[in-house]
């Protein structure tokens, strides 16, 4: 077993060894293939020492020489050293106040993280930009998008404590009420039930859900009735229980627009320890492609372009992220 001394001299190696390939802390890298090896083979609480061993060798922050450059590479390189919450908080501002809303980003990252997740991310969100991330979303969003995402937003108040399969059947029942006892679903009741309610205990209605009606809530959810409304909670219900059929469809979606490359490689950076695996499974089902050979295709360029070779860089990386994971 390594002792505190050597796992300290491991990482003042790893950050001499990326100041010297970062051009002297300027962003550029002359050995990008060793920055991306030191940082594919490090994990999540590795990189966050690191991090505070580059700045207390460098008095500077390793995510501030990565934001230097401009390029997919660099990119990559920045979003995998950011620590999850700050990384969420950043990527959420981003779909809140970047050139126009972004509800799918939005969606993604708050409905897909567990509530510990979600509550590390609203703290870290308050913490850099000095606002309250439900107000935001308030005053950014409408209708049914922003009372399903406030709804999330809330349930992240309740965690702690086991799952409860008792009152697990009961929220099932209520849901099934709300949406098939008239003309028209009870949205007040349903919004209730998930902002009173941590994601794993809404896995769990879920689940009692089906085992007491045969089949999955987000059925119901597709009918005429459920509207709007039924739309955007389908949308967010699939993200709590199938977060990796969310992934892969999302990434479908793209693709078929022309435009999956942004989705590709956030979905590979901010997965990779965490279910990136099942979401390839669920992606290939579909498509019958990989992850990785989506990835070739969308990153490895055809000439000797300078940019080319970036994004066959940044390609290479996500590759070796998806392999280590």
């Amino acid at each position: 077993m390594a002792t505190s001394s050597q796992t300290t001299k491991k990482y003042e190696f790893d950050c001499v060894y990326l100041h010297s390939c970062l051009a002297g802390g300027k962003g550029a890298s002359s050995e990008p293939r060793k920055v991306m090896e030191i940082l594919t083979q490090r994990n999540m609480e590795e990189l966050k020492l690191i991090r505070q061993t580059y700045r207390a060798l460098y008095n500077c922050d390793l995510l501030h020489v990565f934001s230097q450059s401009d390029n997919p590479f660099s990119r990559v390189a920045y979003l995998r050293a950011t620590e999850p919450p700050e990384r969420d908080a950043e990527i959420v501002r981003g779909a809140l106040f970047g050139q126009s809303l972004d509800p799918d980003t939005l969606t993604e990252i708050i409905c897909t993280r567990s509530s510990l997740e979600l509550s590390a991310a609203k703290q870290a969100y308050q913490a850099r930009y000095n606002s309250n991330l439900e107000r935001d979303v308030s005053s950014k969003t409408i209708g049914s998008l922003k009372e399903v995402l406030l709804a999330v937003l809330n349930s992240n108040c309740y965690d702690g404590g086991r799952v409860d399969t008792s009152l697990a059947m009961c929220d099932a029942k209520t849901l099934y009420e709300a949406i098939e006892s008239g003309k028209y679903i009870d949205q007040r009741c349903i919004i209730l039930v998930i902002s009173q309610r941590n994601t794993s205990q809404i896995k769990e209605i879920l689940s009692s859900y089906k085992q007491l009606y045969g089949h999955e809530f987000l059925k119901f959810l597709k009918k005429e009735k459920c509207g709007d409304f039924g739309r955007q909670l389908r949308i967010v219900i699939r993200c709590i229980q199938f977060p990796e059929k969310h992934f892969a469809k999302q990434l479908r979606r793209k693709l078929k627009n022309g435009d999956a490359r942004e989705v590709l490689l956030r979905t590979v950076v901010t997965r990779s320890e965490i279910d990136i695996k099942h979401i390839n499974s669920a992606f290939a089902a579909k498509t019958g492609w990989t992850l990785e050979s989506l990835v070739r295709n969308e990153f490895n360029g055809n000439s000797c372009s300078n940019t080319d070779k970036v994004y066959s860089l940044a390609g290479d990386f996500l590759i070796a992220l998806l392999k280590h994971s």
